[in-house]
């Protein structure tokens, strides 16, 4: 057994307005966080968490506890987020024998943490790509690393590096003469590259199951998809006479659907949520803790998290939607362009194509809609936001509208 270090200090500016209030491995998907996915995928391997935290901390330790999954929580706080490196180095007092590294925001399968796990000596995984020069790609000595290129024009194979890895002790000699790279980062695989130039060993674990970095809005919504693809049909709820399900749907106890609704999974209604009567709730859909989704309500293949409340003649489509959110009666979202062409969302400036032909809206924690709002596809409304009855938002917005 071994040791998870598990890195959970970022922000995540790309998924921003959602982690204006929480940190990014706070983030649900499927009915977790992305960190408690991380914790699980390693459960049965590692004997104990180190958990690096920084932004919004308290939130992690409040999340986490001490304990998860039978095994002890230790914290480090890392007060800037320099890097990868930085982050691992903070975990040294805690760590005295074979560890590994995860990122807290990432979605892996078990199988793969197995085999990292299990692989003699210190190791890395890596993935085949169809676009290596995308990512950081290793070089092979036979299943040995010789090196870590990042982005090569001329990539020596097609192997990416995820970002996972298994170190012995060692290691933090090397992490600890790391430099400040020219993105201002202390970054591992320099770490790595020493380590290797040393002359200890690194061993590629390849693998080619699912691997998901979740780095911005609209892949929250291909999480849930991966995720939720394999759920189990639950019933613990109240399901009214009346109700129709259709497929793998869970009804989590406290959780109460009402008659007329159409269900139609995979789709997690979780505690305290009030959907219907007569709304219709598809796709790969997570209605979160006491949520309301009133009469006349569509929502498709999107997460509302907790407290949000659609009460009347609203559609809301692939689409991510924070806590405390309320929508006003009538309040649309588009999810497609008239175009035909890919939904494009602005992330830290930089309009960006998300590769989906269908995509709503990213709506900060506790905005607030005016009835007969229409939201265009691809917007953001940022935390707090207002918007006025009847009102057409075709651009992000951060701000209260003025009645001035």
């Amino acid at each position: 057994m071994t040791i998870a270090v598990v890195i959970a200090a970022g922000q995540g500016t790309r998924m921003r307005p959602l982690t204006e209030t929480r940190p990014k491995p706070l983030l649900p998907v499927a009915g977790q966080t992305l960190l408690e996915h991380v914790l699980d995928a390693c459960a049965d391997e590692v004997e104990r968490y180190v958990l690096v935290v920084g932004y919004e901390a308290e939130q992690v330790r409040e999340r986490i506890g001490t304990e998860y999954a039978n095994h002890p929580v230790d914290y480090v706080t890392q007060d800037e987020q320099l890097g990868t490196a930085h982050a691992v180095e903070q975990a040294r007092e805690y760590v005295d024998e074979r560890f590994l590294v995860l990122n807290g925001d990432v979605i892996i399968s078990p199988a793969l943490v197995r085999e990292l796990a299990h692989t003699e000596g210190s190791a890395m995984a890596v993935k085949p790509v169809d676009e290596p020069q995308n990512y950081g790609v290793v070089a092979l000595d036979d299943s040995t690393v010789t090196k870590v290129v990042e982005k090569p024009e001329n990539p020596p194979t097609n192997l990416a590096n995820l970002g996972l890895y298994a170190f012995e002790p060692e290691a933090f000699e090397y992490i600890e003469e790391t430099e400040l790279s020219e993105r201002g980062e202390y970054e591992i695989t320099e770490s790595l590259q020493r380590y290797i130039d040393a002359g200890n060993d690194v061993t590629a674990v390849e693998y080619d199951g699912p691997w998901l970095d979740v780095g911005r809005p609209w892949e929250l919504l291909e999480a849930n998809e991966h995720l939720l693809a394999d759920l189990d049909h639950d019933i613990r709820g109240t399901v009214e006479e009346c109700v129709t399900l259709n497929g793998p749907v869970v009804v989590e106890e406290g959780a109460r659907v009402r008659d007329g609704a159409y269900i139609e999974g995979p789709v997690v209604i979780q505690a305290g949520a009030d959907v219907g009567p007569n709304a219709y709730v598809r796709g790969a859909t997570v209605i979160g803790p006491d949520v309301r989704v009133g009469n006349a309500v569509e929502v498709k293949n999107s997460t509302l998290m907790e407290n949000t409340s659609c009460g009347h003649l609203t559609y809301v489509g692939d689409s991510v939607l924070g806590a405390d959110v309320n929508f006003g009666a009538g309040t649309t979202v588009a999810n497609l362009r008239h175009d035909d062409q890919n939904v494009r969302v602005r992330v830290k400036g930089e309009c960006v194509d998300t590769g989906r032909r269908k995509f709503g809206v990213v709506v900060g924690d506790r905005t607030k809609t005016g009835i007969d709002t229409s939201l265009n596809a691809g917007v953001k409304l940022g935390v707090g936001t207002r918007t006025k009855p009847n009102e057409t938002v075709t651009r992000d917005r951060n701000t209260e509208y003025s009645d001035d």
